[in-house]
C-alpha cells in the first residue's frame, strides 16, 4: 500500500510525534522511511586560512544541530526494524518534503498537524503547503497531547453543574 513514506522533523516535540506516526506505519506496512530535514545554511561562514581552491572541498557542512536531529530521528526508526534513510536540504521545509517525495516516488507524506490553527494556518504553514502541492496521499497526523485535551475535557466536565 505504501511502501515509501516521506515526514519532515526539526526536532521539536510536534515533529517528533509525526515521525513516530510514519514509523509505526512504515513497520506495519514494511514500507521504506524517508526523513527529511530542512535548514537555512549559514551565511558568510568562512574557514580560516583555507586555501582559494581547498575553500570549496572545505565547505560549511549542514549545521550540526540539523544532522544531530536527523541522525536521531532514523535512529529511532531503525530500533523499531524500519528501514530509514536520511535527507537534509536547504530551505523551505515544505518545498523540502515535496522535493523528496517526488525523487522518492513516495506513496505517502506524513506531516503533523502544527501551524494547522491560528495566523500560521493563514500565513501558510507546512502541512497546509504539503497538503496543496503534493503529488501522493499525506497523513495529516495529530501531533498534540492527547492527554492534554482529556485532562482539560475532565477539568470542564467536573466544573461544569450541569455535568453533575
Amino acid at each position: 500500500m505504501y511502501s515509501s513514506i516521506v515526514v519532515g522533523t526539526d526536532g521539536s516535540e510536534t515533529a517528533q510525534r509525526a515521525v513516530e506516526e510514519a514509523t509505526t506505519l512504515a513497520r506495519r506496512l514494511g514500507g521504506e522511511l524517508h526523513i527529511v530535514s530542512a535548514y537555512e545554511p549559514l551565511r558568510g561562514a568562512r574557514i580560516a586560512g583555507a586555501p582559494e581552491g581547498a575553500a570549496k572541498v572545505w565547505a560549511v557542512a549542514p549545521d550540526a544541530k540539523v544532522q544531530a536531529v536527523i541522525e536521531e530521528a532514523v535512529a529511532g526508526a531503525r530500533v523499531h526494524g524500519v528501514e530509514a534513510k536520511s535527507h537534509t536540504l536547504t530551505g523551505d521545509p515544505a518545498d523540502a518534503l515535496l522535493e523528496v517525495a517526488g525523487r522518492q516516488n513516495a506513496d505517502l507524506i506524513v506531516v503533523g498537524n502544527h501551524g494547522m490553527h491560528g495566523v500560521k494556518r493563514v500565513l501558510g504553514s507546512v502541512p497546509n503547503k504539503v497538503s496543496h502541492h503534493a503529488r501522493c496521499s499525506v497523513l495529516i497526523a495529530c501531533t498534540e497531547d492527547a492527554r492534554r485535551g482529556a485532562d482539560e475535557r475532565s477539568a470542564a466536565e467536573s466544573s461544569d453543574p450541569a455535568m453533575t
